[in-house]
């Protein structure tokens, strides 16, 4: 007599079930992966605006730049003063936190601050600077913050450093170097005379 070996059937319950998990299992894989995806991208937008904000200067040097000098052999330069404004579009930029450095062939030095900041209000005190500081001896179109705005103009006084070595003829450089950004770089030739004032150039 022959036998049958009984099998239970599978029945569509069973079925469905098996499915519904496949489905739950795929949603959520799904969603790890679309929120991993979105991260990523995130991240690479946020690196990309940082690189953008290292990589550009939020101002420039408007008008010209000017040289000061009382020297008896009229050779050399005391003072440099330029105006800064930001750039169509740039961001507000902080002169409370900019390094300024002077360079020459004799080397390059870093030039301090002399106006005075309150760091509670963010006020600065425009003045001219001692020997080898530099200021904000002027704020045009402008309240007396540190931040360099929209339509706002502050006139920089560099006091060149008395260790330096540049006399007519040379070039020399002056950077600006702010917590975030690219440095403002300038760059010119000390003139063959140097009056009381002179128009300075490349």
């Amino acid at each position: 007599m022959r036998s049958f070996k009984q099998e239970e059937a599978f029945t569509g319950l069973e079925a469905a079930i098996v499915l519904i998990a496949f489905v739950v299992v795929a949603a959520v894989f799904s969603y790890v992966m679309l929120g991993a995806g979105f991260f990523t991208s995130q991240k690479s937008q946020e690196v990309v605006h940082s690189s953008m904000a290292q990589a550009s200067s939020s101002v420039e040097i408007v008008g010209n730049v000017v040289g000061l000098g009382n020297t008896p052999d009229h050779k050399s330069l005391t003072n440099v003063l330029f105006t800064i404004s930001t750039t169509a579009g740039g961001s507000a930029y902080d002169v409370g936190d900019v390094l300024i450095t002077y360079t020459d062939k004799g080397g390059q030095y870093i030039v301090n601050r002399s106006s005075s900041v309150d760091r509670k209000t963010g006020k600065i005190t425009p003045d001219v600077p001692g020997a080898g500081n530099w200021s904000v001896e002027k704020i045009l179109n402008g309240n007396d913050d540190t931040l360099v705005q929209r339509g706002e103009q502050f006139l920089i006084n560099v006091s060149v450093p008395k260790s330096a070595t540049a006399v007519s003829g040379d070039q020399f450089g002056i950077e600006l170097k702010p917590a975030v950004g690219a440095t403002l770089q300038l760059k010119k030739y000390v003139p063959t005379q140097v009056d009381n004032v002179t128009l300075l150039f490349e």
